[in-house]
Parts: C-alpha cells; structure tokens; sequence
C-alpha cells in the first residue's frame, strides 16, 4: 500500500481526536468579545480587529473546522481533510450548529491550489509532519495564503518525542496494530514503564494517553517527522514562510522559568533570537510539539512588531489572555498572587507577583494603553516597572497587546 493511502486508511478506521457530537460549551466560550480580540492581537498584533474573511482549515479532522466555524461566524471556513471518517463527523456538526459559513471538501494539502482560492488565515496543525514531503504540503499552504495573511502551525517538536519513538519500534517489533484487543494491551504496557523511561513522564502527564485513538495515533501511526527549534526555522526559510511567533511563548524564553536564575542567563539573552530558542528546547528537552504562528516571507510590514527598546511601548493596549488563571492561595514570601497559564506544560512558569505588580495587572481593561497605566500610578520609577513588568506578562503568555495605535502613530 502506498504510504499516502496507508495515512489516510488510519484515519479512516482510527479518527483523531476523538469526534465530538456537542460544542456548546466552545460555542458559548467564543461569545466573549475579550476571548475572540485577545486570539486575533495574538495573531495580528500590528493591526486593528476585524472579522476574518477566509479562513482554511488544512487536515480538519473530526471537529476542528466546526469549531472555527463557531468561532468566526463571519468568516467563510474551508476545510479539507483526506478521510471521509474525519469529514462525516464534521459534516454531522456542521449540520446540528447549522454552519453555513463552513464548506467541506476531501482534498490533500498538496493539491490545496485547485480550489483556486486565496486565505487570510491558515490553521494547518498536527498535519504537515505526517506527508511524504511536508515541504510540499507547506508551499501548497503558502501559495493559497494572501500577502497580509497568517497561518498557526503545528508540527512535532523531536526531542520530547524521544520516548514516544522509542515506543513506535517497540511496537514495529511486536507487531501490534489497532484492534480493540491490541490498544487494551498496549495501554497496560504503558502502565507498566520503569519511571525513568523517557515515555513515562508523557504517560502521566497526558491524560490523551489513555485514550486508544490517542495512544494509535501517537505510537502507531505509518508515518510522522518531528523537527528540532534549528530544523523548524530552515524549514519556513525553504518553504518562503517567516517565523512570526510561538503561541505560547514561555516555554523557549531565556527570561522565564527556571532557566532565568541560572549563570548561564546573561551569555543566553546575548544570542540571536532563534538561537535563544534553539538553546531553551535542548535545555528543557521535553518539549513534544512546536505550535507557532508564521507569515509569508514577503509579507510587506512586520507582523510581530512588539517591542520595548523604544517609547513605542506606551501605545500597546494589554490584554489578558482569558485561559490564564490568577491563583492567590499559598503564594510565596513576599508575593500576593501567582499567574498560571494552563497551556503551558511547564510547572516553573508559574509567575509570581507582588501587590504593586497586582494593582497594575488590574488595571488592564481592554482600553488602557501602557502609557495610561503608567500616568495612574505616581509612584517612583513607575514607567520603568511597569514596562519591565508588562514585558514580562507578554513573555509569561499572560497578555498580549493590541499594538495597532503604536503602529499608527510611528
């Protein structure tokens, strides 16, 4: 069988994720206008909110694509998969939400251009790492993508997965495949691992691992790559994309988490950007999945343009990023409160404030630009702590910023 059909054969008897057959929660969660502004500064922090007019959802799945379709209204959602398992089940959602903003087709990235369209934004993850050539599938999306748009990206991250690969040969040399009675016993295996192999902190730590289409998906799928921080980067390069951000950023900073307090923290923040980045995942090293967002290479402004070596930063409107969580039981010494983001699998990022960082966390409202923060608070060297501070929130991924007034008056 060829390695495309034996791909798209797996999706067809093991859907992944798991379908879904009710998205009201996620329906209601997007009703927040704060939820849906902080996405889009996330993305295009340079420019003023508008609705998306085209969005591509690349290898859609069983319900992704339903959930953008949610989430956009007024966008016009296409999504495209290469199993008709995945795209029943979206099609089953599609018609209980009425979604006649989203159409389906099954079409592999590869042959994206016969649709002869062009996309504002590009959700392409969990895919690219699964075709014979993800080159290909990557400069298929970059064609369809217009000069000014975005794509959020996910491809696997090599050195965390160094457990799940060893676990994928272990099953090539059993033979293990995917019937119920397989999946049954390959899961009291995982159960069984010595808690020092590199597979057992993953088993513990995600709970998907406990679920059969999951556990095929991550240990017996024919083919997946995974792609190192330097790897990623040629990658785009090749392809004619630009690194534009992590989605969650933390995790790969030198400024943030433990790797901050150690004596290497100084020759770190004097790398180059991507260097910084390439050091930090070797540093973790358990780091399994690299979600980013990217542009085309020419693309005509900068995208990402946040930045606090000029006064520019006075014009950034902060916006807290609604699935952060402010915990203020049991904080440290000398800290009143400790902000968490949930996405991140890194328990030492957790960033603790004081009470004069507190008062200026709630005086984000959406409106305020840092500049207006700043003028409320009379205390000494306010401008200073609170540019360092808000820096700090927007690397901890507890804000972004709506930088589209800076933009405007430069």
């Amino acid at each position: 069988m060829d390695r495309s059909d034996a791909v798209r054969d797996f999706y067809e008897r093991m859907p992944y994720p798991a379908p879904l057959t009710n998205l009201d929660n996620h329906r209601d969660l997007y009703k927040s206008p704060a939820r849906r502004r902080a996405l889009f500064h996330l993305i295009w922090p340079a420019e003023k909110e508008r609705a998306i007019g085209e969005i591509l959802i690349a290898g859609c799945g069983t319900s992704q694509a339903a959930r953008y379709a949610l989430r956009e209204p007024e966008a016009r959602v296409t999504a495209i998969d290469i199993s008709d398992t995945s795209l029943k089940h979206t099609r089953e959602l599609q018609e209980r939400y009425k979604l006649k903003n989203l159409e389906l087709r099954r079409l592999p990235i590869e042959r994206i251009g016969e649709l002869r369209r062009k996309f504002d934004f590009i959700v392409c993850t969990g895919v690219l790492h699964h075709l014979s050539d993800p080159d290909i599938g990557l400069c298929a999306l970059r064609d369809v993508l217009r000069p000014n748009g975005a794509m959020h990206l996910m491809v696997y991250a090599r050195y965390g997965r160094t457990g799940i690969y060893m676990m994928q040969d272990y099953c090539r040399l059993l033979g293990i495949g995917t019937s119920e009675s397989d999946l049954q016993d390959l899961g009291t295996a995982l159960e069984a691992l010595p808690a020092n192999h590199p597979m057992s902190n993953l088993v513990r730590r995600e709970k998907e691992f406990h679920r059969p289409e999951a556990m095929a998906d991550a240990l017996l799928h024919p083919r997946d790559r995974a792609y190192t921080v330097p790897e990623l980067y040629a990658w785009l390069d090749r392809c004619g994309m630009l690194f534009g951000r992590w989605y969650e950023q933390a995790p790969y900073l030198p400024q943030c988490g433990l790797i901050a307090r150690t004596s290497h923290a100084a020759q770190l923040a004097s790398l180059k950007e991507h260097e910084q980045h390439e050091a930090v995942e070797l540093f973790r090293g358990t780091i399994t999945r690299h979600s980013l967002v990217a542009y085309r290479s020419d693309r005509p402004k900068e995208a990402q343009p946040i930045r606090f070596s000029d006064d520019q930063w006075r014009n950034y409107v902060p916006l807290r990023l609604p699935w952060t969580a402010c915990v203020r039981d049991r904080a440290p010494p000398g800290s009143v409160a400790v902000l968490l983001n949930p996405a991140h699998q890194h328990p030492d990022l957790a960033l603790p404030i004081n009470a004069i960082e507190n008062h200026l966390v709630d005086q984000i409202d959406g409106t305020r630009t840092l500049g207006a923060i700043v003028q409320r608070n009379s205390e000494k060297d306010s401008a200073v702590r609170a540019r360092t501070f808000f820096q700090q929130l927007w690397r901890y991924d507890q804000v972004v910023f709506d930088a589209s007034r800076a933009i405007a008056a430069a």
